[in-house]
């Protein structure tokens, strides 16, 4: 599983021109989800997430977590994460997870994440959708679990 980590001020996203989720300060997460991914995977991505110490302190320095700061959280799955593109032009797919099973696996992700922090947003799992956001920093991280 790879999550794209961005620290933001705020992000929202919509869906046909209709917004569907917004957070404020936090965190949004572009998920992608790979064919050996797995519940044990998800849960292992989700606590790096919710303890990345990736939040200044008084001092500046990088030394708090998203529940410290009472960070938001936003989910959006994307596929395009686990293209591969070490070949050729054209982005190939064959690691990526296939989408039903991806569904099920991103939606035990974002239940999982709502039990476990205050506030949790999410994107529509296939949806062509729009991303606004504003990066904070910028502070942008890839995880891998």
């Amino acid at each position: 599983m790879i999550a794209l980590l961005q620290r933001v001020n705020w992000a929202k996203v919509s869906i046909a021109q209709v917004q569907h989720a917004a957070i404020a300060r936090g965190l949004l997460v572009f998920v992608g989800i790979e064919k050996n991914d797995t519940d044990a995977s998800a849960s292992k991505l989700l606590d790096k997430v919710l303890t990345l110490r990736i939040f200044s302190d008084a001092a500046g320095k990088m030394n708090l977590d998203l529940r410290e700061v009472a960070g938001e959280l936003m989910l959006v799955s994307q596929f395009t994460l686990a293209a591969t593109t070490d070949k050729g032009l054209r982005p190939g797919f064959s690691s990526a997870m296939p989408p039903t099973e991806a569904q099920a696996l991103y939606e035990f992700l974002l239940r999982t994440a709502t039990a476990r922090h205050a506030v949790v947003q999410s994107g529509q799992f296939g949806a062509d959708m729009q991303i606004a956001l504003e990066n904070d920093g910028p502070v942008t991280f890839i995880l891998k679990s």
